[in-house]
């Protein structure tokens, strides 16, 4: 019994290890914010990782081996603790077999990532060590570690959430330090962009054209954050600086406003609102007030931009009494509208038509690195940074744009034409919303598409 014993924890350590990779990665993915966390599981991919077979397989196997020790079900008891090493065994076999593969899900490495790490490993081993010595029987031991196994997603959420404290604490002292560190610099310009949508490429659009007369600085991608703006001005800003243009996104209400805080912009962007992020927010109503932070954050002195083509930056383009102005009017894509509020605060600023010419012509290399060749001469608009309602639909005008007949090695064999395909993923955190914003979608990919894969 002893060497079936420490097989059983062998493989029960590498498909619990396997389990801390994956919950760990999952946290960090939703930035271990619990409300993104719990939307998760709102999609059936989600309830999946909580409700499926193997679940139900585990619990009626314990049950089973509990059943068996009250009745003295000796040989019945027997198989079940044998059938619990050979899930364990083909659990472990499966995660190696990913790691081999190169598809094991595992979350990036950092500092906060290694100390979760570092702990749960500790933990399981400290397990494994305690009932060893301990000398429980066979039985027992199983039970525990089938036990632990099924309560892990919420064994292992609760380690993570464990150093969260930490981790605020942490945070705050890098936002303290880059506030200190900005308002020493009285001199520099500092434009902040919003919205649900257009967020990254009106950020590209405004550092490429403003760099032709200006110093600039911006933040990088997935650096819209407290911490990645924090960490940009501690590390990148300084005195030679004179704009910092800085992206920020937020899924709460007061997000915006604690990113202000520590960037204190005096020009504001904002590019759009839909119902992106409504799981977090909770409706649709505070999404439009936490990106009007931005707005309300800017001195009285300071300068708002709203898109023209988006109805709520108008109804809050009317509430304004700064100095406002509308953009993007007549663009024919979200990509132009983007370009338009560009070149609205460059022309703010005192850009020249040759100076703002000059910058859009350095964006050719921008736009042109979303179009990829494919075999065969196939040609992909990559569009897979940032997913949300408004992206698909304006991707979809585009592709419905795109010529006919580009390439005549891709045909269709009964209409010799070219065929137009979408691959995409179904749109997430987008609460009580998502069945009208997926059907709204589905609608157009009937009008544009010839062939939809969702994944």
């Amino acid at each position: 019994m002893t060497t079936l014993i420490i097989f059983i924890f062998i493989v029960w350590f590498i498909a619990f290890a396997k389990k801390l990779f994956f919950w760990v990665y999952l946290w960090q993915l939703k930035e271990y914010h619990v409300g993104r966390f719990r939307d998760h599981f709102q999609t059936s991919k989600g309830k999946s990782l909580i409700f499926n077979y193997l679940l139900l397989v585990k619990i009626f196997i314990l049950l089973g081996i509990f059943f068996c020790v009250r009745y003295g079900l000796v040989e019945i008891k027997t198989a079940l603790i044998y059938f619990v090493a050979l899930v364990f065994l083909t659990e472990s076999i499966v995660a190696l077999k990913k790691i081999r593969q190169g598809t094991f899900l595992k979350p990036v490495l950092t500092r906060k990532v290694a100390l979760i790490l570092s702990t749960g490993f500790s933990v399981e081993i400290f397990i494994l060590f305690s009932l060893f010595i301990l000398e429980f029987r066979i039985t027992k031991i199983t039970a525990l570690l089938l036990g632990l196994d099924i309560i892990a997603p919420i064994a292992l959420s609760f380690l993570v959430l464990f150093f969260q404290p930490l981790a605020v604490i942490l945070r705050n002292r890098i936002i303290n330090q880059a506030k200190k560190k900005r308002a020493k610099l009285n001199d520099l310009l500092v434009i902040g962009v919003t919205g649900s949508y257009g967020k990254t490429s009106t950020k590209e659009f405004l550092a490429a054209i403003l760099s032709e007369k200006f110093r600039v600085l911006k933040t990088k991608e997935h650096q819209n954050s407290e911490v990645g703006i924090s960490q940009c001005i501690l590390d990148e800003l300084d005195s030679r600086h004179e704009i910092f243009v800085c992206e920020m996104g937020a899924y709460n209400k007061g997000g915006i406003k604690m990113l202000c805080d520590i960037a204190k912009p005096k020009i504001g962007v904002l590019t759009g609102i839909n119902e992106q992020h409504m799981a977090t927010f909770g409706s649709q109503e505070k999404i439009i007030k936490t990106k009007y932070e931005l707005i309300e954050s800017l001195p009285e002195d300071g300068t708002a931009f709203f898109n023209a083509n988006n109805k709520h930056c108008v109804e809050l383009y009317e509430r304004t009494k700064i100095k406002k102005q509308l953009y993007g009017q007549g663009a024919g894509s979200a990509l132009e509208e983007n370009l338009e509020g560009a070149k609205a605060v460059a022309r703010v600023l005192g850009m020249t038509p040759e100076e703002i010419a000059r910058g859009c012509q350095k964006l050719a290399s921008w736009q042109s690195h979303h179009i990829k060749k494919g075999v065969n001469g196939a040609d992909i608009i990559d569009s897979t940074y940032s997913a949300n309602p408004d992206g698909v639909m304006a991707d979809l005008e585009y592709l419905k744009k795109w010529p006919a007949q580009r390439d005549k090695s891709l045909f269709d064999l009964r209409h010799r034409s070219v065929k137009k395909v979408i691959i995409m993923p179904c749109l997430i955190e987008l609460g009580s919303s998502s069945k009208e914003v997926h059907r709204r979608i589905g609608k157009k990919i009937g009008e544009v598409c010839d062939l939809a894969i969702i994944t």
